[in-house]
């Protein structure tokens, strides 16, 4: 089943994640049974077929090896930035940026948070935060479809391989429930996105669909444009929705076909998880300006040793009119990202952009963040070595981690276009 190695290791005691990540291909996805897990996770015959059909390069043949002290810095970084955000000068410094319908906290933290990030020689950098980060329900079953032919490696895929995902998933959505309603559960989850069929993740949709409706949370996928607001209930297909797992990237529901759900938000009347008070707390990209200003974190109050660990969070600064020529001076070093973007869209590296381009971003509504390169894993493809770029992902709750994987792409940034790519397991050393 799997490829013999093209290379000959050395003792597997001496290798280390970096090493294991250049050299070792000997474990790998093993299709099949990934198929039987989806088909049955779905329950839906031939699921996996039609995933795969449509969406040839989800998921990487191959997994990502990270050292147990860099997966610990990641957490920490976390924990450190949600740490920021319970002190006062921190919320009143984002809130101030943030639109009205942020500044209200209803209860929920924010359900299956995702904080990317990339491995260089200096340990983890933080890329970016997503209130709507997707791939988990995905990722857990892609972790429990590896085989593996080094022994050593295997017993260590085993012994760390994150077991209750989806009990842990289901305390979430009930904790995030009673943080605004104290007590019960909810009767009826919906998941929330526009067209949802047309999404690239919605296969992971109907995986939290039955996770949830197995764990005895009644869930249904609906499009957020369907959605009605009448006598103080939010209504889907004639049945009330009393929470919301909210998908859209409109993060403010300040477009006019989402007027249902932000009114039903506004008023208390359904829990909606992640909400524009997360976003606004946690994932706003202009956050990122005051993350990495250690002067900043002192002022708010935040201890040395949280604002230490935020050192792994890369310099960003807004792009104005003041600073915009000393910005183009240095781009090389830099990459370019919209306030309001999502899905790398819009993203730029400094040394690839055009003078056109460039009059765009000048303008504002952009950060310039120091650039932190990728990590890199070698495949094989057609039978020979080819080089890809990494990307981790920790997802997590009230910054607890829930699951940790990895992307793997080549070009800019990830795009799930890339043989050989897709989002791959992680292998903590």
């Amino acid at each position: 089943m799997t490829e013999a190695i093209d290379v000959l290791l050395p003792m597997v005691a001496d290798l280390t994640p970096e090493r294991l990540n250049k050299s070792c291909l000997c474990i790998t996805l093993d299709r099949d049974e990934l198929a039987l897990q989806l088909d049955r996770e779905a329950g839906e015959p031939g699921y996996f077929k039609n995933l795969t059909e449509q969406r040839p390069h989800l998921f990487s043949n191959v997994p990502v090896f990270l050292s147990g002290s860099a997966l610990t810095e990641m957490h920490e970084i976390v924990e450190a930035i949600e740490a920021a955000t319970q002190l006062p000068g921190y919320r009143d410094a984002v809130l101030a940026w943030a639109p009205d319908i942020s500044q209200t906290d209803h209860g929920p933290a924010g359900a299956l948070m995702g904080y990317d990030f990339h491995l260089g020689d200096e340990g983890p950098k933080l890329i970016e935060v997503n209130t709507n980060a997707g791939g988990a329900f995905l990722n857990a079953v892609l972790a429990r479809a590896q085989m593996a032919c080094c022994a050593d490696a295997a017993t260590r895929f085993k012994d760390r391989l994150m077991s209750g995902f989806a009990e842990r998933i289901a305390a979430m959505f009930l904790a995030e429930w009673r943080r605004q309603r104290g007590l019960g559960s909810p009767v009826t989850i919906a998941i929330v996105d526009d067209a949802p069929p047309e999404q690239y993740l919605y296969p992971e949709f109907v995986l939290a669909r039955e996770m949830l409706t197995k764990h005895g949370m009644d869930t249904v996928i609906g499009d957020a444009r369907a959605l009605q607001y009448q006598g103080n209930e939010l209504i889907l297909d004639g049945r009330r929705i009393d929470l919301v797992y909210n998908r859209l990237v409109d993060f403010t529901l300040d477009r006019p076909e989402h007027a249902a759900l932000r009114a039903a938000y506004q008023n208390g009347a359904a829990v909606v998880t992640p909400n524009p008070h997360n976003h606004a707390l946690l994932a706003n990209k202009r956050n990122l300006t005051l993350l990495s200003d250690p002067v900043a974190l002192s002022a708010f109050g935040l201890s040395l040793p949280m604002r230490k660990r935020l050192t792994g969070v890369p310099q960003t600064r807004l792009v104005t009119p003041a600073n915009a020529d000393q910005l183009w001076q240095s781009r090389k070093g830099l990459f370019f990202k919209p306030l309001s973007g999502h899905g790398s869209k819009a993203v730029y590296r400094g040394d690839k952009l055009t003078k056109s381009v460039w009059a765009e971003i000048a303008r504002g509504d952009y950060v310039a963040q120091t650039f932190a390169a990728p990590g890199q894993r070698m495949i094989r493809l057609d039978g020979e070595a080819a080089s890809r770029k990494l990307d981790v992902r920790l997802y997590t709750y009230k910054a607890e981690p829930l699951l940790v994987a990895a992307r793997l792409y080549q070009g800019q940034t990830t795009n799930f276009r890339t043989p050989g790519g897709g989002f791959a397991p992680v292998l903590v050393i």
